[in-house]
């Protein structure tokens, strides 16, 4: 027993130290070598414009669920005008950052994942060494950067998508008051809300890219390796999104309070 939580707690703490390793080598390249623009651009397109689809979905019903349940309540103490500043401020603080995130890590990290893992598994990465390139150069910092671009912005769709989509609900479907209502969201979302959740969503991105790269590096021997790794990706940056937004919104708001 004893054994198996040394070996346990073994394995955690060189993950975290390779992680840790391959962070700093991406600042270190980020902050020493020059970016390739048309890097970028191409993970931009494939991490941002191919997942517009999942993000505003998700943005557009979260948006009318959460209307429609905060209407439910908020109707039987006659405070059915305020149900789309609950929205508002919900969306742009926390369940537009979050939800965006783990779209993405759910479709791009599990991508890089197994395209990263695919090259190694291949040798191709370690036919890059060979070139005198380094991989953390060529493969991991222009999907960091793009990631750490693409949340964002992503981001900004789903949440205005998400408020749109609660506003047609409300107002044409439950018969909340448009001006009261647009005068609450305007009284109670503020400045502070929207910054939050850019910056949560940047380092969400952060964490997104980080980790798929790191699981697809680092990952096992063949088809089944890969997978692994694909699937761990997924797993590692969810849990990663969910955590670090607590600590961030504890963070953030007593630091945003101060402004």
């Amino acid at each position: 027993m004893i054994e198996l939580l040394s070996n346990a707690i073994q394995r955690v703490l060189t993950g975290l130290g390779r992680f840790s390793i391959m962070v700093g080598e991406v600042v270190r390249s980020l902050s020493t070598q020059r970016l390739s623009g048309r890097d970028v651009l191409n993970q931009l397109y494939f991490i941002g414009v191919k997942s517009q689809t999942v993000v505003l979905v998700t943005g557009a019903f979260t948006g009318m669920v959460l209307c429609a349940q905060t209407y439910f309540q908020f109707h039987k103490v006659k405070m059915d005008t305020a149900t789309l500043a609950v929205v508002s401020v919900s969306m742009c603080g926390e369940l537009g950052p979050v939800l965006t995130a783990l779209m993405v890590a759910g479709r791009v990290g599990a991508s890089m994942a197994a395209e990263l893992g695919t090259m190694k598994v291949t040798e191709q990465i370690d036919a890059l060494r060979t070139l005198a390139t380094h991989p953390i150069d060529y493969l991991v910092v222009p999907r960091v950067v793009a990631t750490m671009i693409a949340v964002p912005l992503l981001t900004a769709e789903s949440i205005t998508v998400g408020i749109l989509s609660a506003y047609l609900v409300g107002v044409h479907l439950l018969q909340i008051d448009p001006g009261y209502s647009i005068v609450n969201m305007q009284r109670f979302t503020d400045h502070r809300d929207v910054l939050t959740g850019f910056l949560k969503s940047f380092v969400f991105g952060g964490i997104i890219a980080t980790t798929g790269c790191y699981k697809g590096i680092h990952c096992g021997q063949g088809a089944e390796g890969v997978g692994h790794a694909t699937t761990e990706a997924v797993v590692y940056a969810s849990i990663a999104i969910l955590m670090t937004n607590f600590f961030l919104t504890l963070l953030l708001t007593r630091l945003l309070a101060l402004t």
